[in-house]
């Protein structure tokens, strides 16, 4: 007599879902070529830093790199969106990555012969960030044709796995390799680094836009910006970005709460921006349980709604441990949002959109904090940092509640059947 088993439940995972690596080779060389390279380029962002200040001895030349950064993030984002909408997104990765690779061999050719040059340098950022704003919507427009998209969650938390730990280890390796080598030697290894990411592009396959019938041979951004006014689903991820990222974004704080609140030093203010990125690892570390969620607008809304509560409790405490641990459920709840949100993204958008619309998403992702950092700077100048960070934060809060009652099918989206 034999025994018939009872059919076996699928298994609760804890850590990140490895599915995709484990399924799509393509993604799998995609995704540890762009964790390689994420960590050369954090290097070299410090080694630019440390150098433009080496030059001048300025902190605001140190702080115009970020903003030579930022403009062209911006405008190119947009642009770049649209020209990953019109051609073969394989091959725009791969030449805006040629390019990001070979502007860390011209700064390491400059270092090595002497050229120490601050108008150099913002050069280079500034073409920097134009090549990261082409490669960006290639890249993420590529994943949901490499993917089925039951495994887009699992794949944007592995994602953010990379770009936190790229962010946290990137910097202090680039710091070591600059002391013991020069700045030299921080490009000439990232650009070293950028052979993986390279590799991982030219074997993909050619992935041009899979466009309707009659539809225009060129993408046009305002056609973009047009789709995504129809869309609320869409909309509802940036709108909610934006109101953590701009009401409730206290890093520009730190330095004067780690004096008010902590009487201590730089080593306080590294440990808050620590503690942020390391609850963000944790949110792709642990994020196995994310790939079983179908409300991806509920989750999004409960998780950018966790983060302004953690801001709001972290500005009434003056304990620095339990600050430090409020700031990284913060960041795990930012991580979250964050994958919920892409997923959303591309799950909902047409291909031959996605490209223009994670234009936008870069735009949100880059211009939200800076214009967070000021309104937080003025609000503490005009009353206090205490003040800045509680109200910022139960005002990230309020301002969820009120979008959800606002368009309220966004908290009934279901990922089975996804609508934009």
């Amino acid at each position: 007599m034999t025994r018939t088993s009872a059919p076996t439940r699928p298994r609760r995972r804890i850590f990140a879902d490895l599915t995709p690596l484990r399924t799509s080779p393509d993604y799998r060389r995609l995704w540890f070529g762009g964790t390689i390279s994420w960590v050369g380029q954090a290097m070299t962002a410090l080694a630019i830093s440390l150098q433009v200040y080496d030059i001048t001895r300025s902190s605001f030349a140190v702080g115009l790199v970020g903003l030579f950064s930022l403009v062209p993030l911006i405008v190119f984002g947009l642009y770049g969106g649209a020209i990953a909408d019109t051609v073969d997104r394989r091959k725009l990765g791969l030449y805006s990555s040629l390019g990001a690779a070979a502007l860390s061999v011209a700064l390491a050719a400059a270092a090595l012969l002497g050229h120490h040059r601050v108008w150099f340098l913002y050069t280079v950022v500034a073409l920097q960030a134009v090549c990261g704003a082409l490669t960006g919507p290639a890249r993420s427009a590529m994943i949901p044709r490499l993917l089925p998209a039951e495994q887009l969650p699992a794949a944007n938390a592995l994602n953010s796995v990379t770009m936190t730990f790229g962010t946290m280890v990137g910097p202090a390796l680039g710091g070591l390799i600059v002391a013991v080598g020069g700045y030299e030697w921080a490009y000439l290894v990232d650009a070293v680094t950028f052979t993986a990411a390279l590799y991982a592009m030219w074997r993909l396959p050619a992935m041009k836009p899979d466009r309707a019938d009659g539809a225009r041979g060129r993408a046009s951004v305002a056609d973009g910006l047009r789709f995504l006014g129809t869309r609320p689903n869409i909309r509802m991820t940036f709108f909610t970005d934006m109101a953590a990222m701009v009401l409730a974004q206290p890093k520009a704080l730190f330095p004067a709460i780690a004096v008010l609140w902590y009487g201590d030093d730089a080593k306080t203010v590294g440990l808050m921006v620590a503690a942020i990125a390391a609850g963000a690892l944790l949110g792709g570390l642990f994020s196995g349980w994310q790939s079983r969620i179908r409300r991806h607008g509920l989750a999004i809304l409960l998780a950018v709604a966790g983060w302004g509560l953690a801001i709001a409790v972290f500005g009434l405490t003056r304990n620095l441990w339990l600050g430090l641990f409020f700031l990284a459920l913060a960041g795990y709840a930012d991580t979250v949002s964050m994958v919920f949100r892409t997923t959303m993204l591309q799950a909902a958008t047409p291909d031959d959109m996605r490209g223009r619309l994670q234009g936008v998403f870069i735009v949100v992702v880059a211009g939200g904090p800076r214009l967070g950092d000021f309104l937080a700077g003025t609000a503490a100048d005009l009353t206090s940092p205490a003040v800045a960070v509680t109200c910022g934060g139960l005002a990230c809060v309020l301002v969820v509640g009120l979008l959800a009652l606002r368009w309220r099918n966004f908290a009934r989206y279901d990922a089975h059947s996804p609508q934009a």
